[in-house]
């Protein structure tokens, strides 16, 4: 046993007669007051603190009011009326602000026997606090008609929870909402307008996950592993960004929710990794497995191929009766499958004939490449100049806009005389009007029209040469001034000849 200060060998003692008295130092006095308070409190604490324990250990869980008492390192300290609580930093609401004084609602998460610090430890973050809002503002969940059946929160920015109703009459979502949003609103108004997703709870997984992605519309759910509790959701292109959510925050909260890996894939990303896996079975051979249809699950191919029907070719095959009997589904269902199953083996056909017909045709193209290699694999698409061009007479002909030709007596391949020409020849107006008529006149060779013959180019040449004076006859008796309008092709040949005779 302590000793108390009063038995402290610190006191003095004095005998007068037969009484003896104690004479008290005032220092002595002061210290052995101190302890005698600090030992009553430590007696009184430990009380005091089990007697807190008890009250409030059965209360973890329990929404209470307090007030705003004083911010310490960032926690802030509620009142709760005979006793103070914690309300940590980690468990506050990122977007709250509060000041000192104002009054919130908080769930109690801990109590401690701890010696130091608060005992009672709350929370505004907790899914539990909005749980607890639901009990209050909504009557059904209250008296156990509407049950939660799970709550998943980011706070401040969104929550999701799941209620199912007990009675067929009550709907869950309804009930929740209210009158035009007023009970659901009341709790987004106590939560600093944290947006709430009320979804209806299913013992379906599949269907549970395709209620949990809204707002986003689900075309199929497929479970691709039961044991590791893993799920796959197809959406359409344009609703795959609503059911991922603003940085991956709905599909999280529906992982939550749910209790299942989710994976997003749209549509098209789907049909065309199907497409793919088709075209590689199709070339190796393989037979398509069931999982190649978006209908089938993973269970109904266990049991499919428990019954016998190991590949898609097998099920394209099937009676919807059998499938009824195998799946245990409806007749509806079971068409669908089958219609999806004979879909697929009409698309694998149709991808092997193209494949076949492909190759008769690559073979063409390399044989028709391999022949051009043969016939000239050197070609570098330049003209080589011929022996025309370097001739010494071909640059002036050019110079002076006339044909050059280096052997005068060129013969034309259909015709019966030879064409005489020469490097003086220049194109006249009747030439021109012949190259209208198909003549081909080159730089260094004049041939006619395959259909025109020498013998009808020399009657075209003197039957122009005959309008020609005709007409200059008849200019020269009605003007003065001599103006010749056309020249014959010999008058244009001396012309063009006297320069070249000059010189040489």
């Amino acid at each position: 046993m302590t000793k108390s200060p009063i038995h402290s060998p610190s006191c003095q003692s004095t005998k007068r007669g037969n009484s003896a008295a104690r004479k008290w130092k005032s220092e002595t006095l002061c210290c052995c007051h101190y302890r005698w308070k600090n030992w009553v409190a430590s007696r009184r604490k430990p009380a005091v603190r089990n007697n807190v324990y008890e009250q409030y250990i059965d209360r973890v869980g329990e929404l209470v009011n307090g007030f705003v008492k004083r911010f310490e390192r960032g926690n802030m300290i509620v009142d709760l009326g005979n006793l103070e609580a914690i309300l940590p930093r980690s468990q506050q609401s990122r977007g709250e602000q509060w000041n000192q004084g104002e009054r919130i609602r908080v769930v109690i998460t801990n109590v401690s026997k701890e010696s130091k610090g608060p005992q009672i430890e709350v929370s505004r973050t907790s899914p539990e606090l909005l749980e607890r809002l639901f009990e209050m503002e909504v009557p059904e969940i209250y008296d156990g008609t509407v049950v939660i059946k799970s709550c998943v929160r980011e706070p401040g920015e969104r929550a999701k929870i799941a209620v199912v109703s007990n009675e067929r009459d009550v709907d869950p979502v309804g009930a929740c909402v209210g009158m035009k949003g007023s009970r659901v609103q009341a709790i987004i108004r106590e939560l600093r307008g944290e947006k709430i997703d009320i979804i209806e709870w299913s013992e379906e997984p599949s269907v549970f996950a395709a209620n949990s992605l809204s707002p986003a519309k689900v075309n199929q759910v497929r479970i691709t592993d039961i044991e590791n509790r893993q799920m796959e959701v197809i959406v359409n292109e344009d609703q795959l960004s609503l059911a991922i959510g603003k940085r991956g925050q709905n599909v999280r909260l529906a992982t939550k929710l749910v209790g299942w890996n989710i994976d997003i894939r749209s549509e098209e990303e789907i049909k065309r990794e199907v497409h793919e896996q088709m075209s590689a079975m199709i070339a190796s051979g393989e037979p398509v497995p069931l999982s190649a249809t978006q209908v089938v699950t993973a269970q109904q191919a266990e049991a499919l191929v428990d019954h016998g029907v190991a590949d898609i070719d097998a099920l394209a095959h099937t009676t919807v009766d059998d499938l009824v009997e195998f799946l245990d589904v409806s007749l509806d269902e079971a068409e669908t499958i089958l219609k999806e199953a004979r879909s697929v083996v009409e698309l694998r056909d149709q991808s092997l004939a193209a494949s076949e017909a492909e190759v008769p045709v690559a073979e063409t193209v390399e044989a028709q490449h391999a022949v051009s290699a043969e016939f000239d694999e050197e070609a570098t698409g330049e003209v080589e100049p011929n022996d025309d061009m370097t001739a010494p007479g071909y640059d002036e002909a050019v110079e002076q806009g006339v044909p050059y030709s280096a052997d005068p007596n060129h013969r034309a391949q259909d015709s019966a005389e030879p064409v005489a020409l020469t490097e003086a020849d220049p194109f006249t107006v009747d030439e021109l009007v012949l190259q209208d008529a198909g003549r081909d006149l080159r730089p260094d060779v004049v041939t006619p029209a395959p259909d025109i013959t020498s013998t009808a180019l020399a009657d075209l040449e003197a039957a122009s040469e005959e309008e020609t004076a005709t007409a200059f006859e008849a200019e020269a008796d009605t003007i003065e001034t001599e103006i010749p309008l056309e020249s014959s092709p010999k008058e244009v040949a001396a012309t063009n000849e006297s320069p070249q005779d000059e010189k040489q």
